[in-house]
């Protein structure tokens, strides 16, 4: 398959949107990408315009974002790019919008520090085990 795999650097633009669906757990939030570049004619650092991007994770990374990320935080954000465009609305105008589906995401130890805490998955609940031998 031909994806196309990103990696982007910037900062969450939006809570966390984090659902229950019947495929499993699924989270959503809005990413902010600020390009800084040197501007030689002012001699100093300029922010180019910002870009945003809806980034969508899935299943046990959902999970884990909900619990660990809030607005406003760096992060980097590494998936697949997709691009969507919608049909023009009632006055004509068309939207493009960029969306990530994220395989890895994590905070910018260049902007900060994070403590890292392993999850572990449960055993089944001893009740379930204790009628499985029962039967």
């Amino acid at each position: 398959m031909n994806d196309t795999l990103v990696t982007l650097v910037g900062h969450v633009a939006t809570q966390i949107d984090y659902k229950e669906t019947v495929n499993g757990p699924s989270a959503r939030f809005r990413f902010a990408v600020t390009p800084r570049y040197f501007d030689r004619r002012k001699d100093a650092w300029t922010d180019g315009s910002t870009s945003f991007y809806t980034v969508w994770a899935r299943r046990t990374l959902a999970v884990n974002l909900a619990g660990s990320v809030a607005v406003g935080e760096p992060l980097v954000v590494h998936g697949r790019l997709r691009v969507r465009e919608d049909p023009p609305d009632g006055d004509g105008n068309r939207w493009i919008s960029a969306e990530i589906d994220a395989t890895a995401v994590g905070h910018d130890l260049n902007r900060g520090t994070a403590a890292f805490r392993r999850v572990v998955k449960a055993e089944p609940p001893l009740m379930a085990t204790q009628k499985a031998a029962v039967v």
